[in-house]
């Protein structure tokens, strides 16, 4: 789905990889390690590799643990994992809570005009 998924370590790794991708844009995935989210962002992982031939270079992914990258988690609103948001220009303009299958994702990407 994306030229790279990227895995940003803290805040600031996210702020520089969404600005190095300002010319379209990025699905953010928030992911969490604890028991009842790390399954669900397994598979979240698995949705977005399934999708990143699809997309190719039209999209940068960048998913973004929520404990590691708390202002970012905040600045977006997000409450749980996983949670997707798809930013253009660093704003918000799609956003789903929970589990999504390939068709899900594919449909949120599409509705957005990716």
């Amino acid at each position: 789905m994306s030229r790279r998924v990227h895995r940003p370590l803290e805040d600031q790794e996210f702020d520089f990889i969404t600005a190095m991708a300002q010319e379209g844009p990025v699905l953010a995935y928030f992911t969490g390690t604890w028991p009842k989210a790390a399954a669900a962002s397994r598979a979240l992982d698995a949705v977005v590799a399934e999708l990143a031939q699809e997309y190719g270079s039209r999209l940068t992914a960048v998913r973004t643990d929520i404990t590691r990258c708390p202002a970012t988690t905040r600045r977006y609103g997000v409450t749980g994992a996983p949670t997707v948001v798809l930013l253009r220009s660093g704003e918000a303009v799609a956003t789903h809570a929970g589990p999504m299958t390939p068709a899900e994702l594919r449909g949120l990407l599409e509705a957005a005009g990716v």
